[in-house]
């Protein structure tokens, strides 16, 4: 996998500007906040977050892979203003469970998700070398 961020711009903070990689790929659903029997344990932002990490890295060893072949996160999240103000936690959750930063995500603010005590889902691409 490399991190595909041009010559001259400015490095950005959390993610990757682009990603190449060559493999296997999985793709994994939106992740919520709710254990593998579809209970939240918090309200919490932050969470909710670890939450839905843990879930995605309980999908990838499922596939045989690992947080470093994640190249995508899409997060979707009900409340900008929560989410940034969760950051230094969020920040937390991810360096444990995932551990690096070169992937490409992109946040977007939703009206509401279908769980409607979700807070927060993700959605993940890796690719995990031949």
């Amino acid at each position: 996998m490399q991190a595909l961020n041009p010559p001259g711009w400015r490095r950005p903070k959390g993610y990757s500007n682009g990603v190449a990689a060559r493999g296997s790929q999985i793709f994994i659903s939106g992740m919520i906040g709710w254990d593998g029997d579809e209970r939240f344990h918090t309200d919490d932002f932050a969470g909710q977050v670890r939450q839905a990490l843990h879930n995605i890295v309980a999908v990838l060893e499922a596939g045989g892979a690992r947080p470093a072949h994640i190249t995508r996160m899409t997060w979707y999240v009900t409340d900008k203003r929560e989410y940034l103000a969760a950051l230094p936690e969020i920040g937390k959750a991810f360096r444990e469970l995932i551990g690096h930063y070169d992937i490409g995500m992109t946040a977007v603010q939703v009206a509401a998700l279908i769980e409607d005590r979700a807070k927060v889902e993700i959605e993940v691409t890796a690719v995990v070398p031949d």
